[in-house]
């Protein structure tokens, strides 16, 4: 028996509840992980409110780091004692140890230690299938990102200075500013006092951006789309505030704009592809052009506390649970 964040019902952090489990031993292509760090993101809010359809009781949670206890049979490329981490699978990584399927684990390199690893399984491969993929970025671009001293936004800092990206950043507070431009963000807007679109054309002299990273959804989507250069893209990577509704005439009327809504289930397939993306972010870490701890830290039974903690913008960085 192990403990395990469970809900039975969707709706605000109360309905999770820190229960014993059975876990078992691994079946074939399966293997056994007892977890050391685990990631709050907020896709887990999405989940917990029922915003994402999530079958009924279940485990919370798809971003974990651990060690391998244990391989069922035919897994060949994972092996008891390996350090791994992962990103997709079944819901459930709020619990000490599970099961998973030995095709979406990554083994985590020498010099990239377990508790750095839980801020960047989702996080940081979330900014490679951004910036290399959706929207590849070659360099001397300059961009708009949305919350970028959240915890995908920290590393997309880092990212774009190491790219040569000049990245224009949206925070909430002067204080979330500072970290962002501590973190290799060029230029950043204070939401609460300052016009998005207004300070993007003042920094970009009118021409605007050619692409805007936006997670936050229904409140920053009109700035979005006006700070766009003519034939720019919008990658609507989340939903923070609520879920966009695009008029495609506006489209046309603002610059014959795209709008992308990638999903990292698309881009993170097969498992080689995945292995070359973890390969291009653990190079940035190991090169220290990407510093990346959790700036919150809770106890397994502390999840309510760390739901609410994100969700009220209180955070920065990444948030990790320790079993």
């Amino acid at each position: 028996m192990v403990k395990a964040i469970r809900l039975h019902q969707t709706g605000g952090p109360e309905v999770l509840e820190l229960e014993h489990v059975e876990v078992g031993e691994p079946g074939p292509g399966q293997a056994r992980v007892r977890h050391t760090y685990i990631a709050v993101n907020f896709i887990d809010i999405y989940f917990r409110t029922g915003a994402y359809p999530l079958p009924l009781p279940s485990g919370l949670g798809s971003d974990a780091v651990g060690v391998v206890e244990a391989v069922g049979p035919g897994v060949t490329d994972i092996k008891v004692g390996d350090r791994v981490g992962y990103l997709i699978g079944p819901q459930g990584a709020y619990s000490e140890a599970r099961v998973m399927p030995a095709e979406v684990l990554i083994p985590l390199p020498d010099g990239v230690s377990d508790r750095t690893a839980a801020t960047l399984m989702m996080k940081g491969m979330t900014v490679q299938y951004l910036f290399s993929q959706v929207y590849p970025l070659s360099g001397g671009e300059t961009i708009l990102y949305h919350a970028a001293a959240g915890g995908v936004g920290l590393i997309a800092c880092q990212w774009a200075r190491a790219m040569g990206v000049t990245m224009i950043g949206t925070v909430s507070t002067d204080e979330k500013a500072a970290i962002a431009k501590a973190n290799g963000c060029t230029h950043t807007i204070v939401t609460s006092r300052e016009n998005i679109s207004q300070r993007v054309r003042e920094l970009t002299e009118g021409k605007g951006v050619p692409v805007v990273y936006d997670s936050v959804g229904k409140d920053t989507l009109a700035a979005s789309l006006d700070c766009l250069q003519p034939r720019g893209v919008l990658v609507s990577n989340g939903t923070s505030s609520g879920p966009v509704l695009v008029d495609t005439m506006m489209l046309a009327a603002k610059g014959s704009l795209w709008v992308t809504r990638p999903a990292m289930m698309h881009y993170i397939q097969p498992r080689a592809h995945m292995l070359d993306m973890a390969d291009e972010l653990f190079d940035h870490v190991l090169a220290g052009r990407i510093v990346s701890e959790p700036r919150q830290l809770f106890a397994l039974a502390e999840a309510r506390e760390a739901h609410r903690a994100l969700e009220s913008r209180a955070t920065t960085g990444a948030t990790v649970l320790v079993p």
